[in-house]
């Protein structure tokens, strides 16, 4: 049996009869919102944002605060446009860079014993500590702070057939970084246990000074030196010299051809 009812559909409806004034509570909600929206222009919110946070149309947000002058952007909000406007650029440079750097990388092959020790003396040359005629100090002594810098180095002293037991190594790093994790750190690069490790120098912080590197990155330098090397210090002067000598003279040849 079909249900039957005697109420009307005007009757249980929500919604006002046609043509008839809405409820002062929807009213009082749209007063509220517009109130609302125009307080969230005045505080510089785009009409995006103003949407996405009251949940009503663009065009009523547009139609409750035309207005109302347009919000100038603040130093945060124009630095955020900029960011990303270039960021598709920065993404595109940096994904070029790793690609130009691993093309190049493929391009060097395992170096012949020859070449490694060309390397190794151009190296020591230009990060070695090196005699004056003021100060006569034949020893070979190496210092840097790049990890990759000082594994080349030790190959090369490893070709010239100087033994491991001759090698010293000193940490050294300002005294406001982390020391013990520095020296474990070169410890773990060059493969030396605490024996072969000397006391670490400590540099003096400066606060009138402005260090980039601060923080857990800080790993300081390493010295290598190398004990009774005299000799292999006045090899590393003379294969440097002929190094120079040679280019030159190719270079020379080179030009009159």
């Amino acid at each position: 049996m079909p249900f039957r009812s005697n109420w009307r559909i005007d009757q249980v409806s929500v919604l006002p009869p046609h043509g008839a004034s809405e409820p002062a509570v929807m009213v009082q909600a749209k007063t509220d919102m517009r109130a609302r929206a125009r307080e969230l222009r005045l505080a510089g919110k785009t009409y995006d944002e103003i949407v996405a946070e009251l949940g009503v149309s663009k065009s009523s947000v547009s139609l409750w605060v035309r207005d109302l002058p347009k919000p100038r952007k603040t130093a945060e909000q124009l630095h955020a446009m900029r960011e990303a406007r270039w960021a598709p650029h920065r993404r595109a440079v940096a994904i070029k860079r790793i690609e130009t750097k691993l093309e190049a990388a493929n391009e060097i092959g395992r170096p012949t014993d020859r070449e490694l020790f060309l390397i190794g003396v151009g190296l020591y040359w230009s990060e070695g500590t090196k005699s004056k005629p003021h100060r006569l100090s034949e020893r070979a002594t190496f210092i840097n702070s790049d990890p990759d810098m000082i594994t080349l180095y030790l190959a090369w002293l490893r070709l010239l057939g100087v033994e491991e037991d001759r090698l010293r190594f000193h940490v050294m790093i300002h005294e406001s970084a982390d020391v013990a994790g520095a020296e474990a750190f070169w410890a773990d690069v060059v493969g030396a246990d605490g024996g072969a490790f000397g006391k670490t120098t400590l540099k003096k912080h400066n606060p009138k000074t402005i260090r980039k590197n601060v923080g857990d990155d800080d790993r300081g330098c390493l010295i290598v030196r190398v004990t009774g090397s005299a000799d292999l210090y006045r090899r590393i002067e003379g294969w440097w010299y002929g190094i120079v000598v040679s280019a030159c003279r190719s270079d020379q040849a080179n030009r009159t051809n």
